[in-house]
């Protein structure tokens, strides 16, 4: 499960913009959603906390009229693809990714047309448009089954991140697998210097590494090195981190069991809330504390506020290209494992 309902808050903000939010979401019959990269403010507040694929799918299966997804613009696209009847807001339209804008539909059908009967599959990181000119869709943890289920002769264009490309053409060994070399800014910048320096300050820590980080290659070879033993280092999705995370709290006593453990992250800062609620009695560590993402952090409360008192700001998807991208995203979740997002 990579959902979190609404719990206890973070104490960032006062109890009267906490009861304000509330009550606006109640008034215009919303549901408030925030990804796990989201201010603690904001994933505290929120009716669910997780990923993007995720919470997209409650979105579309709740009741509410209106969803207010506190996340990046795509992630809200998702969620008008998946719910088209209903009303999306996103607080503030602003807040883009560096991952979705690097590959335009333009250059997705360029591409296309340099490998013509090529199978693409595109990650949930992109744009509506670039999913409409998708096969199908994966998430960071079923991306291996998905290019798995591509028959073996034929070829694959993956997109857009080349470091979560890199890694499904090195699990499955695909020779025929062509990888756009595009990457979040994020998590390119956790590199592999800094995972070995933290490491070996920490030689007994646990590696929690997102496939999309710079310093995913790096990990393995430190387990492969044996600098780091190989049932520690854990290549996960956010969805994964945490399902790890509650793994290791449920056992007979976590206060003993865990006392002094520690695990390093390498992912978006963002997460390290969620997993310190999933499992407190861990030390949860950043590789890299300064991987924090800017757009995510455009989602402040004030913006949250805004959005639920003036309907700001909507989401729209011409019903054309969301009936073409939501095809996509159903083969995806056809082919298993859709819970955990990127």
């Amino acid at each position: 499960m990579t959902v979190t309902d609404v719990g206890t808050r973070a104490g960032r903000v006062d109890d009267a913009w906490f009861a304000e939010v509330r009550e606006l979401a109640r008034k215009r019959d919303a549901v408030l959603l925030a990804h796990n990269y989201q201010l603690p403010e904001i994933q505290d507040v929120a009716d669910h906390t997780g990923d993007s694929l995720a919470l997209s799918r409650i979105a579309a299966e709740s009741s509410a009229s209106t969803i207010v997804f506190c996340g990046v613009h795509f992630m809200a696209e998702t969620a008008k693809i998946l719910a088209p009847d209903k009303t999306v807001l996103i607080p503030d339209a602003r807040a883009g990714c560096s991952l979705a804008d690097s590959i335009t539909v333009d250059e997705l059908r360029a591409w296309k047309a340099e490998y013509p009967g090529a199978v693409v599959v595109s990650y949930v990181n992109t744009t509506a448009a670039v999913k409409a000119e998708t096969d199908i869709c994966c998430t960071s943890s079923n991306a291996v089954e998905v290019v798995a289920s591509v028959p073996a002769e034929q070829e694959v264009l993956f997109l857009p991140d080349q470091f979560l490309g890199a890694h499904v053409r090195r699990t499955l060994g695909r020779t025929n697998m062509h990888v756009w070399a595009g990457e979040c800014h994020v998590h390119a910048g956790i590199n592999g210097a800094e995972l070995a320096a933290q490491s070996a300050a920490h030689p007994d820590a646990e590696l929690f590494v997102h496939p999309e980080c710079g310093c995913a290659t790096s990990a393995l070879y430190l387990a492969g090195s044996g600098a780091v033993p190989a049932d520690r280092v854990k290549i996960l999705s956010t969805g994964g981190m945490l399902d790890a995370a509650r793994a290791s709290h449920a056992v007979t006593d976590p206060a003993t069991a865990h006392q002094g453990k520690t695990v390093l992250v390498a992912t978006e800062v963002g997460m390290l809330h969620q997993l310190r609620r999933a499992a407190p009695e861990i030390d949860f560590r950043a590789v890299n504390e300064r991987a924090s993402c800017r757009y995510m952090k455009m989602i402040t409360a004030e913006a949250l506020l805004r959005s639920l008192r003036d309907g700001t700001d909507e989401v729209h998807v011409d019903p054309e290209l969301a009936a073409r991208g939501r095809a996509a995203v159903q083969r995806m979740i056809a082919i298993g494992r859709p819970g955990g997002g990127e």
